[in-house]
C-alpha cells in the first residue's frame, strides 16, 4: 500500500518518512510553527518605549529647564521619565514572559511514524508528509487527512468556536477529495490545534506552520493594523499647544518688562518664570504614569496589559463583541436534563445541583457504561461527573468489547461482564437519538414521540443523546452492534454551561450603556439559548448565511439591532467588527480561539483568554484575561473608566493650578510691584503639582456612577468645554484671592519679602484646596476623604513642614526670599484659603453632571 498526500514529491509508505527525508523537508520548508516576528523582546520593548512621543516631550521639557539653568527641575523631570520607562518596561516584559509560559504549555508534541518506528517528537519538528498517530487527548500538530481511523472525534472549537466534537472518517490510501473548511462532521480532514476527544487514527500531514489553516489566519493578521491610541494623539496636540502659548507668553513678557521698566535682567527672570509656569511638562508625565500604573494594577487583577493605551480605550467601549465557547461558557459539557422512556423529566437546579431519583440514576449510570472508562470526550466526562465517583468502577464489571461510532450509524456500544451468577452480559449504547431509535426498533408512532421530545430539548440549546440497554448471554458476540436486542431507556440533554459570573457581568455592561453582542460559530438555537441565560438581547439573530447576502452598507445598518450572530465564519467575525467600527462604535472583542485572532486585532480593544486561548489570539490582543473569566471584563472596563476620569481630573487640576501661577508671574509686569515668583519658586510649586497630579490623582478610586453612565462619545476630547470652563473658574478664583491679598498688602506698605511670602503661601494653600476639590467630580469632599489615598497623604505630609520652615527657619526663609508674616497676615492667608475651598465646593454641584458626562 502507498499513500500519496496532495503536494507530496513521492508516494509515502506506511513506514513513513525516513529521518533524512524529514530533515531535508524541515530544512526546506521550516519548522511547524507560526512566525514570531511580533514577539516583543526586551530591546524591542525598550525601543518602543523610548520612541513614545509622550516620553520625548517629557525629556524635551527637561531639556528646556536645563537650558534655562534650572538643573534641579531638569533632573526631576529626567528622573520621572526614567521611572516611567522602568515601570513600563518591567510590566511589558512580565507580560511577554507570561505569554511565553502560556505558549510553552500549549505547544503540542506529536507521535509520528518514521522509518517504521513510532517516536514522540516536538510538534514544531513535524513536516509535510509525516504519518502522525492520533490518540485520545492529543493535539493535532499540523493539517492533514485521515488515512486510518477508529471512532475518531475531534474538538475543533479553537478554529470554529463550536464546542461539540465532530466525527472524522478515513479516506484510505487513495487520499481525500477537495479540501474542506474546519468544523464539518464526517470529513477526513484534521487541522492543527484540534483536540482528539475520542478514538484513534493515523493522519498524513499536508500543511505545516504558515501553510496550515492557523497559518492562513496568521497571514490575515499580518495585513491588519492596530488601532492608533486616540488619547495619546489628543494629549500630544494639547501639550504642543500649551508649549507654544507658554513660549510666546515668555517672549512677550520679557519684551514688555524690558521696554516698560528698563531692567532687562529682571525682564529675563520674569519671562522665564512666566514660561515655566505655563510649560505643560506634567501632561506627558501624567499620561505616562497613569497608563504604566494602570497596567500594574490590572496585572494584580489577573489581567495582562500588552498595549497600555488599551486600558483607557476599554473604558470608552460602546460595544462588546464576545465569543461564546470558552468565553461566556466554560467550554465543557454538562448534563442539564434527563428524560426517561416513560416521559418523566429531571432538570439541573438553579444552584447547579442535580439530585438523581430512582430511574434517572440508572439512566446516568447506563450513559457511563456506554462511555470510555477514562473519558476525554467532553460528553463522556459529563456522564462520569453526573453519576459520581462510584460510577468509575462500573459496578465491578470489566469491559469485554467496544463497538465504535460508525459514520453510517451515529452510535457506540460497549459490552460489560455482568455478575457471573446472572449468566449474561450488560450492553450499553448511546448516540444520536435517531440512531438509537433504529437500534431499538421503535415503531413510527414511538419515533414521532421521540422526535417531539428531542426537538423540545434541542429548542433549549441542548445537545441530545439517546441511551439504550441490552442483555447478551455469555459466549460469542455479534459482529455489529445492530444485532443486540436493545431497549430504549431515555434521552440526555447536554450543554456547555454558562460561566457563573456572566449574567451579572452582562447586567453591569448594560447598566453602563455597553451593548453586548454574541458572535459564535455554533448553531442558532444553541446560541440563542446561551444568550437568554446570559441576559444578552436575543430577539434579533444574524446568521452567517444572512450576513453573506448583505453588502457592507446593508450590514452596517443591520448590525445596529443584532444581539446574536450564529454560524459565523472567522472572516465574517472580522467583517462584523469592521462594520461596527464604520458605524462609529468603539469595539471591544473577546475571544480565545485562533478563529478570533483577526477580529481581536482589528477591534479597538482585543481581549484574549489566557488559560486556554491560542497563542495567536493572545498575541493579537491588547489585554489577556489570565483567569478566562468574562466577569473580569467588567473590572477592566471599570478600571478603564476610572483611569480616564482620574486623568481628566489631573489635567483639569494642572490647568487650574497653572492659571494663578502664571497670573502671579505676570502681576508685577502689570502693576509695578516687585517680582513675586522666580524660577526657584516655580520649580518648588512644580514639585508639589507633579507628584499630586501623577500619583495622587492616579490613586483615586472610581466615581460612584462610573458604571452607571453611558460611554463617552468616540470623538469626545480629553478637555471638554465644561472641564475647560471649570478649570478656568477654579484657577481664576485662586488667582483672584491670591492676587487680591498681595495687592492689598502692597497698598498697605508691606515689604518685598512679606509680599512674596504672602503670595507664595496663599498660592500653595490655594493649590491644596484645588487638590481636595478635584478629587471627585460628583461627590463632596467629605465623601472623597473617606477613600484613602496614600500618595496624597505623603504629599501633604511633606509640604506642611516645608511651608512651616519657610516662616520659622531663617535659612530656609532666606533661600525662598521670604520675610516672616505677622499674626494678622498669616490669619488672612489661612482664612482666604479656606474661603477658596468652601466657595469652589459650593460651585462644584453646578458643573458635576457635565464634568462626569
Amino acid at each position: 500500500m502507498s499513500i500519496a498526500p496532495p503536494g507530496q514529491d513521492a508516494p509515502l509508505t506506511p513506514a513513513g518518512l525516513t529521518d533524512s527525508e524529514a530533515t531535508e523537508r524541515l530544512r526546506k520548508e521550516g519548522f511547524n510553527a507560526l512566525p514570531r516576528d511580533g514577539r516583543r523582546t526586551l530591546p524591542r520593548i525598550l525601543a518602543d518605549v523610548l520612541r513614545e512621543p509622550m516620553l520625548a516631550l517629557l525629556l524635551g521639557s527637561g531639556g528646556v529647564y536645563m537650558a534655562l539653568g534650572d538643573l534641579k527641575e531638569a533632573l526631576v523631570l529626567v528622573a520621572f521619565a526614567g521611572l516611567s520607562v522602568v515601570i513600563t518596561v518591567v510590566q511589558e516584559t512580565r507580560t511577554e514572559r507570561a505569554l511565553e509560559a502560556l505558549r510553552d504549555l500549549t505547544s503540542p508534541r506529536a507521535l509520528v511514524i518514521r522509518g517504521g518506528v513510532r517516536r514522540r517528537i516536538a510538534g514544531r519538528e513535524v513536516v509535510r508528509g509525516d504519518l502522525v498517530v492520533l490518540n485520545e487527548g492529543d493535539r493535532v500538530p499540523a493539517d492533514g487527512w485521515v488515512a486510518e481511523g477508529q471512532g475518531l472525534q475531534l474538538d475543533e472549537s479553537l478554529l470554529t468556536g463550536e464546542s461539540v466534537p465532530v466525527g472524522k472518517i478515513a479516506c484510505g490510501p487513495s487520499g481525500p477529495g477537495a479540501q474542506a473548511r474546519p468544523g464539518g462532521d464526517g470529513l477526513p480532514f484534521v487541522y492543527a490545534g484540534a483536540l482528539v476527544v475520542r478514538g484513534t487514527g493515523l493522519c498524513v500531514v499536508t500543511a505545516t506552520g504558515p501553510s496550515s489553516e492557523i497559518g492562513r489566519i496568521g497571514r490575515v493578521l499580518s495585513t491588519l493594523e492596530t488601532e492608533a491610541p486616540r488619547l495619546q494623539l489628543q494629549t500630544r496636540r494639547l501639550v504642543l499647544g500649551f508649549a507654544a502659548a507658554g513660549l510666546a507668553a515668555s517672549l512677550l513678557a520679557t519684551l514688555l518688562y524690558g521696554l516698560l521698566r528698563g531692567g532687562w535682567l529682571e525682564a529675563a527672570l520674569a519671562g522665564i518664570a512666566l514660561g515655566m509656569s505655563m510649560l505643560p511638562e506634567e501632561f506627558p508625565l501624567v499620561l505616562t504614569i497613569f497608563l504604566a500604573m494602570g497596567a500594574m494594577r490590572m496585572s494584580r487583577a489577573r489581567v495582562l496589559t500588552r498595549r497600555a493605551a488599551a486600558i483607557e480605550t476599554l473604558g470608552a467601549a460602546t460595544t462588546l463583541c464576545t465569543d461564546k465557547t470558552g468565553t461566556l461558557t466554560e467550554n465543557r459539557m454538562r448534563i442539564e436534563a434527563l428524560r426517561l422512556a416513560d416521559g418523566r423529566l429531571a432538570r439541573r437546579g438553579e444552584g447547579g445541583d442535580f439530585p438523581l431519583a430512582a430511574g434517572f440514576r440508572e439512566l446516568a449510570e447506563l450513559g457511563v457504561l456506554a462511555s470510555a472508562p477514562e473519558p476525554v470526550d467532553p460528553m463522556e466526562v459529563a456522564f462520569h461527573q453526573l453519576a459520581g465517583p462510584q460510577a468509575r468502577h462500573n459496578g465491578g464489571r470489566s469491559l469485554v468489547r467496544h463497538y465504535p461510532l460508525d459514520p453510517l450509524l451515529l452510535a457506540m456500544t460497549q459490552v460489560w461482564d455482568n455478575d457471573p451468577a446472572a449468566g449474561d452480559r450488560l450492553v450499553a449504547a448511546k448516540g444520536a437519538p435517531e440512531a438509537i431509535a433504529g437500534l431499538c426498533g421503535l415503531s413510527s408512532v414511538e419515533r414521532a414521540g421521540l422526535k417531539a421530545a428531542v426537538d423540545a430539548l434541542a429548542g433549549e440549546g441542548l445537545r441530545v443523546l439517546g441511551v439504550a440497554e441490552a442483555r447478551w448471554p455469555a459466549g460469542a458476540l455479534p459482529d455489529s452492534q445492530r444485532d443486540f436486542p436493545f431497549v430504549f431507556r431515555g434521552l440526555v440533554g447536554l450543554a456547555d454551561p454558562l460561566r457563573a459570573s456572566v449574567p451579572e457581568a452582562v447586567r453591569q455592561c448594560r447598566e453602563a450603556g455597553i451593548r453586548v453582542i454574541m458572535i459564535t460559530g455554533d448553531y442558532p438555537q444553541t446560541a440563542m439559548a446561551i444568550a437568554r441565560q446570559a441576559g444578552i438581547d436575543s430577539e434579533d439573530l444574524l446568521t452567517g448565511d444572512d450576513m453573506a447576502a448583505l453588502d457592507d452598507a446593508g450590514l452596517k445598518q443591520r448590525i445596529r439591532t443584532v444581539g446574536v450572530c450564529a454560524r459565523i465564519m472567522p472572516e465574517q467575525k472580522l467583517r462584523l467588527v469592521e462594520a461596527l467600527k464604520t458605524a462609529g462604535e468603539v469595539v471591544a472583542m473577546t475571544g480565545d480561539g485562533v478563529n478570533d485572532a483577526p477580529s481581536l486585532k482589528a477591534a479597538h480593544i482585543g481581549v484574549a483568554m489566557g488559560g486556554r486561548g491560542a497563542d495567536v489570539a493572545r498575541e493579537a490582543s491588547s489585554l489577556v484575561l489570565l483567569d478566562d473569566d468574562f466577569g473580569s471584563m467588567v473590572r477592566a472596563i471599570r478600571m478603564g473608566r476610572r483611569i480616564y476620569d482620574n486623568l481628566r481630573k489631573a489635567m483639569g487640576f494642572i490647568v487650574a493650578a497653572h492659571i494663578p501661577i502664571a497670573g502671579l508671574a505676570l502681576l508685577p509686569l502689570l502693576t509695578g510691584m516687585p517680582i513675586l515668583l522666580g524660577p526657584f519658586h516655580i520649580a518648588f510649586l512644580e514639585m508639589i503639582i507633579d507628584p499630586v497630579c501623577a500619583l495622587a490623582f492616579e490613586a483615586e478610586s472610581e466615581e460612584g456612577d462610573a458604571m452607571k453612565r453611558k460611554p463617552r462619545p468616540p470623538k469626545a476630547t480629553l478637555f471638554s468645554p465644561a472641564l475647560v470652563v471649570w478649570s478656568v473658574v477654579q484657577g481664576g478664583v485662586v488667582l483672584g484671592v491670591t492676587g487680591g491679598l498681595t495687592l492689598w498688602l502692597w497698598s498697605q506698605g508691606a515689604g518685598e519679602g512679606q509680599l512674596r511670602a504672602a503670595a507664595f503661601l496663599s498660592l500653595v494653600l490655594g493649590i491644596l484646596a484645588l487638590i481636595l476639590v478635584n478629587r471627585r467630580f460628583s461627590a463632596s469632599v467629605a465623601a472623597a476623604m473617606q477613600g484613602p489615598n496614600l500618595a496624597l497623604g505623603v504629599v501633604l505630609a511633606v509640604v506642611a513642614p516645608i511651608l512651616a520652615a519657610t516662616q520659622f527657619l531663617p535659612p530656609v526663609a532666606g533661600l525662598f526670599g521670604f520675610a516672616r508674616l505677622d499674626g494678622g497676615e498669616a490669619a488672612a492667608v489661612l482664612v482666604l484659603a479656606l474661603a477658596v475651598f468652601v466657595g469652589l465646593e459650593r460651585l462644584k454641584p453646578l458643573w458635576s453632571a457635565r464634568l462626569a458626562a
